[in-house]
């Protein structure tokens, strides 16, 4: 049975057989994927913690950071869909190896900036260099996973965000308080340098380790090759993704659905890099000022929210629902950052809310994708996943900044959440009432 078919609300049940293999897929394919975006998601955020000593000690503004952090996004909005074209030209394998080696000498690099004119091309390098990696990820997993599988799928991968905001408040809170005069760099400096540099070890990596398509897999025999390629064919899946003609990207942009999904990514994106650059401030603003204390507090939500999300996708997946699940997530948000703007529970109680707040921001993204994949028809794909994340990618250009303004505006951080929340609530309000199931969609 497809997405298209399958009952809504009703249980997918996969064979033995079937739940052996896909196993095996994710034991090799997922975990160095999540290693991939764990290192995306640190090096375009890192500046988060990074401005509480670059701002002293090159002197730049609040709104120098925030439009560093828009400019990002900018080398991502222009390059994404060039990039995932590029995925099925060339494969996966040679993608990744030339996005992260071109990244992380980018991310690197960060560490010498001194002028606000070098850190703009280098934020825009980063993000033009990035681009593609999400999408053609994305892809790439339509090519071993059928619907009833990718919500979870996704959502693994996606625990790379969870795992990224464990690890990176610790590490480079560490950094910064512990390496502050080391060899003559300060702390942010040697951040910088160890955010970026491994990722030219995992380009690498990828390159060696990952298969194309199923049937270049040597680690899977020609039983298992077969059994995958009914389950997908079944499904609509698979790498038979390979045809992108013309005819098809036409066809894609003359539907208004597709601009429907831009705009739901645009706002439910825009709110989350404003809630990921702000939230070291926000827990410095509740009198936290150790830096090292502050990446631990900003660890609890994610480890939190990496639980929700898993549950959250496999309940998605298993009664074949995008939408209301999409909303369930909505309305955690708004319980957690509403009831610390009105209540001001203190650090406990705001880290208690904050974290439920984050089991509705990871989920996002999966059930979000989940959807999209299982909307889009299979010629439409490639070019699908890059549009739609690509014209959504311009709300976190603009979004930090008018975050910025209503905080230091106020003299508070009030309006700020409440602007969070309006965001998400309006994603979701496109997401009942503008989208259908994918079959009624296409």
């Amino acid at each position: 049975m497809t997405a298209a078919t399958f009952p809504q609300g009703a249980v997918m049940e996969e064979s033995a057989e079937e739940k052996a293999l896909f196993a095996k897929i994710s034991w090799r394919i997922l975990p160095l994927l999540v290693v991939v975006y764990c290192f995306a998601f640190i090096d375009r955020v890192n500046i988060g913690f990074a401005q509480l000593q670059m701002k002293g000690e090159l002197h730049f503004s609040d709104h120098v950071f925030a439009l560093g952090a828009g400019m990002f996004f900018v080398g991502y909005l222009l390059f994404e869909v060039p990039s995932n074209m590029f995925v099925e030209r060339v494969g996966t394998r040679k993608t990744l190896l030339r996005i992260m080696v071109c990244w992380g000498t980018c991310a690197t690099a960060m560490a010498w900036v001194k002028e606000p004119w070098q850190f703009y091309t280098l934020r825009f390098l980063l993000g033009a260099f990035e681009a593609g990696c999400f999408p053609g990820i994305v892809l790439y997993f339509t090519y071993w996973y059928p619907s009833a599988r990718r919500s979870r799928a996704i959502a693994v991968f996606m625990t790379s965000t969870v795992i990224s905001g464990i690890l990176i408040g610790p590490i480079n809170g560490a950094l910064m308080k512990f390496g502050h005069g080391f060899m003559g760099y300060q702390g942010w400096q040697w951040m910088f340098i160890a955010n970026g540099l491994p990722c030219l070890l995992i380009g690498f990596l990828c390159y060696v380790c990952l298969s194309d398509s199923p049937a270049q897999a040597p680690w899977l025999s020609p039983a298992e090759k077969k059994l995958l390629a009914e389950r997908l064919a079944r499904d609509g899946a698979g790498a038979g993704r390979r045809s992108h003609g013309g005819g098809a990207v036409r066809a894609l942009l003359r539907n208004p659905m597709l601009y429907v999904l831009s705009l739901i990514n645009f706002l439910f994106l825009g709110a989350v890099y404003v809630l990921v650059f702000w939230t070291p401030t926000l827990i410095h603003s509740w009198g936290v000022k150790d830096l090292f204390q502050i990446g631990l507090l900003a660890a609890i939500p994610n480890i939190v929210g990496a639980v929700g999300m898993m549950l959250m996708s496999r309940s998605s997946d298993r009664h074949q629902e995008r939408r209301w699940h999409f909303v369930g997530g909505v309305a955690l948000i708004a319980v957690g950052l509403l009831g610390i703007a009105v209540l001001a529970p203190g650090v406990p109680g705001s880290i208690a809310l904050l974290s439920i707040a984050t089991i509705g921001t990871a989920s996002m993204t999966p059930l979000f994708y989940a959807y999209v994949a299982d909307y889009l028809p299979r010629e439409q794909a490639a070019v699908g996943l890059a549009i739609v994340p690509s014209l959504a990618n311009i709300a976190p250009i603009v979004t930090p900044a008018i975050g910025v303004w209503l905080r230091t505006s106020t003299g508070s951080n009030t309006a700020s959440l409440f602007f969070i929340v309006g965001l998400y609530a309006a994603a979701a309000v496109l997401m009942v009432f503008a989208v259908r199931r994918p079959k009624a969609a296409r």
